[in-house]
């Protein structure tokens, strides 16, 4: 089942969103309805990463000082 949903685009979006659709032989709905899924599913995935390490801080699970320096050293130091 699917429902339909309207948005609104600045011009400059809507011109990129047809010539992509052009380009791509797909219609707007399509090339939209994927965009929209895609994001929903990459936030889905970044939200439950925020609930697991919250729910790991509200257990104290917290880096030690030497995991945390340890990181600290690997993106401070000269390559």
């Amino acid at each position: 089942m699917t429902a339909s949903v309207t948005v609104r685009l600045d011009e400059p979006t809507l011109a990129a969103l047809d010539e992509m659709a052009r380009k791509t032989s797909r219609s707007r709905d399509e090339i939209v309805a994927r965009a929209v899924e895609d994001f929903v599913a990459s936030d889905a995935r970044l939200l439950e990463k925020i609930i697991e390490g919250l729910a790991a801080a509200d257990k104290g699970d917290f880096a030690s000082d030497e995991e945390v320096a340890r990181v600290r050293r690997k993106f401070l130091s000269p390559s």
